[in-house]
């Protein structure tokens, strides 16, 4: 027999197994961003560089990894906004029948998309491209011009790669690519 108690526990522990990877649990705020688990700036600082021209011909297969990274994303984010409903639901009523196997189904989904997300993700960072925001989509590649290394900055939607920046400075700081770039050697 289903209660309103045994309701709540089950929602609860679907939620808490949710929230693992978002960040937070039991109403901790966290951010709805939720950006996946990423390695630290100085692991995803790459050795490789690119140049200009391998950067472009890479861009076609980053774009498709990068769009299922974005949509996964945001369905993960749909289906934590129903489990919250849900929860909200079943605290201000003192519980509620839920469909627990649709329930389940969901959480499965979320799961199979979060690993679609993280193996994106990681396909990206394997070639020595940092995504930066798949908000908006941001990958970074790094390149040496003139013996420094910058990074050749590329936004999901643009049509090309058009912008750079400094290893410091982040998207704000994006410049119009110039001849120095266009021109720079081989990669390492």
């Amino acid at each position: 027999m289903v209660t309103r108690s045994n309701t709540w526990q089950c929602f609860q522990t679907i939620r808490n197994r949710s929230a693992e990877w978002s960040g937070g649990v039991n109403g901790e705020s966290k951010d709805r961003r939720m950006t996946p688990p990423l390695p630290s700036k100085i692991d995803v600082m790459s050795t490789r560089t690119f140049t200009l021209e391998e950067s472009r011909m890479l861009l076609p297969v980053l774009e498709s990894l990068l769009r299922t990274a974005i949509e996964g994303k945001k369905f993960i984010e749909e289906v934590d906004a129903e489990l919250e409903a849900l929860g909200h639901r079943i605290f201000l009523n003192g519980g509620t029948f839920v469909n627990i196997p649709q329930l389940a189904r969901r959480k499965a989904e979320r799961e199979k998309t979060l690993q679609r997300v993280k193996d994106a993700v990681a396909e990206i960072h394997a070639t020595g491209v940092q995504v930066k925001d798949l908000d908006i989509g941001l990958l970074d590649f790094p390149c040496e011009v003139e013996g420094e290394i910058i990074l050749l900055c590329w936004k999901f939607g643009e049509k090309e790669i058009t912008h750079w920046h400094g290893t410091e400075e982040g998207f704000a700081g994006r410049k119009p690519i110039d001849e120095r770039i266009e021109r720079a050697g081989r990669s390492h």
